[in-house]
């Protein structure tokens, strides 16, 4: 028997309403320009998305950090070779804004998940309720949650990676910025890599302000080629902070083994 849990609990420091317009999470996201996101993860494996969370809701967000007992499990980076800094993975039940915001972006994201399969030729094809590909990941035995909050100081990094933790991966995730850059923390940028076949690394960096967040290719994506599509491999990380704290969370679709 497959367990399933709920993707959300009650917990006031993480509001689900825009403070400014009353509007959900879900109809936020809804609204967002998707013709422009998509486009320009065909274009470039990721796309800015600008003003997705309120100051507020960034400083709730931060300050859950501390709870621990919001957390299945606690990475300091620098023990496994993974950078410098730290993150936590959330625990089932979800805060409500990060459950939230898995809900949101998926079934955005699937269109483009199954066309990209279908161009790199891999059988996988995603169902349109994220609740439905969670009951997938757990059946398999992928039963923990993967949402969580990365936290540096000055000196920290993250190494260049992919966020693959099983047979079933999405094949695309979502990562927002908590921390103001210049106020809160110098340096820190979010980068990725492309490596093309027989070509030298692209590097993509992506400026963030408070709030906004980063749609970015978790491991591949189809680029077209003279002679059709072919398949390019994506890493992501953090560059040096060169003062001062960034926190960022992280929303990944799939959960882990």
């Amino acid at each position: 028997m497959t367990s399933h849990h709920p993707a959300t609990t009650a917990l006031p420091a993480a509001p689900q309403t825009d403070q400014r317009t009353g509007q959900p999470i879900e109809r936020r996201v809804n609204a967002l320009d998707w013709r422009r996101i998509e486009h320009d993860l065909d274009q470039y494996g990721c796309s800015a998305v600008p003003q997705l969370l309120t100051p507020s809701e960034c400083d709730a967000l931060s300050a859950l950090y501390s709870r621990d007992d919001l957390y299945r499990s606690r990475i300091v980076m620098a023990r496994h070779g993974f950078g410098r800094g730290e993150y936590k993975y959330f625990a089932y039940p979800l805060p409500p804004l990060i459950g939230a915001l898995r809900g949101a972006f998926y079934p955005h994201l699937v269109p483009v998940a199954n066309r990209w399969n279908r161009a790199m030729a891999i059988d996988v094809r995603y169902p349109p309720d994220h609740e439905e590909f969670i009951r997938r990941c757990h059946d398999a035995g992928q039963l923990r949650p993967t949402p969580l909050m990365l936290q540096y100081g000055e000196g920290d990094y993250n190494c260049l990676h992919q966020d693959l933790y099983g047979e079933h991966v999405f094949p695309l995730q979502v990562a927002i910025l908590l921390s103001e850059p210049g106020r809160d923390f110098t340096g820190g940028e979010f980068v990725m890599t492309e490596q093309r076949p027989r070509m030298q690394s692209r590097a993509e960096v992506v400026p963030l302000a408070k709030g906004d967040a980063v749609v970015f290719t978790v491991n591949s994506r189809p680029v077209q080629g003279t002679r059709g599509p072919y398949r390019v491999n994506l890493r992501h990380g953090v560059s040096r902070l060169r003062s001062g704290h960034r926190h960022t969370v992280g929303i990944i679709f799939h959960d882990a083994q």
